[in-house]
């Protein structure tokens, strides 16, 4: 599945905070959307329909997504619900973060999928990496914001200048990221 905004990359009127997935069905009469339990936005594309009219519909639709995604954040996960993500986790997380550590010439030694309230990660100077499972509730370019600033740590212990240098290197928008967070991540 294609994931990303359904706007381009100028649109003000884009949320930065949304990540939509488009899915084409043939039996589909008309465009549908519908709000995962993660808070990724699915689209679905009707037969004849194009991704144009689907990004015009999704954008008349915004604030309908936005309610259904604030009321999705404050109801509290079933056990299955939760179940199911942290096995999402378990499978998704690491391989993301060993990307990125491979992209960055970086050797992750260890990584850990935990259930932590007051850190979405942590690094340990042996190379193993701590990971939330509730990064996988949050936009893909959020999470990888969490993964890089985990794995930059492997190159620098503390939050000092030159750390936030090599933050900013390795994932130019960590501020919205960071913003992002601060605006929605309590409600994960």
């Amino acid at each position: 599945m294609q994931l990303g905004l359904p706007f381009e990359q100028d649109d003000s009127a884009a949320p930065a905070s949304i990540e939509f997935y488009y899915v084409r069905h043939r039996r589909a009469r008309r465009y549908l959307l519908r709000v995962d339990l993660d808070g990724r936005v699915r689209v679905t594309i009707p037969r004849g329909g194009s991704r144009r009219e689907a990004d015009a519909f999704t954008a008349r639709h915004l604030d309908w997504i936005e309610r259904h995604r604030a009321r999705l954040s404050q109801t509290p996960l079933r056990a299955d619900e939760r179940r199911a993500l942290r096995e999402r986790a378990d499978r998704e997380l690491p391989v993301r973060l060993r990307e990125l550590a491979a992209a960055h010439g970086l050797l992750v030694t260890r990584v850990s999928v935990r259930s932590q309230r007051s850190r979405w990660g942590s690094c340990g100077r042996d190379g193993h990496i701590c990971l939330n499972w509730r990064l996988v509730r949050m936009p893909d370019w959020v999470r990888d914001y969490v993964l890089l600033h985990e794995l930059m740590h492997m190159r620098r212990m503390d939050h000092s200048a030159e750390y936030w240098a090599m933050v900013a290197a390795a994932c130019p928008d960590y501020e919205a990221a960071r913003q992002w967070l601060r605006a929605h991540g309590r409600s994960l």
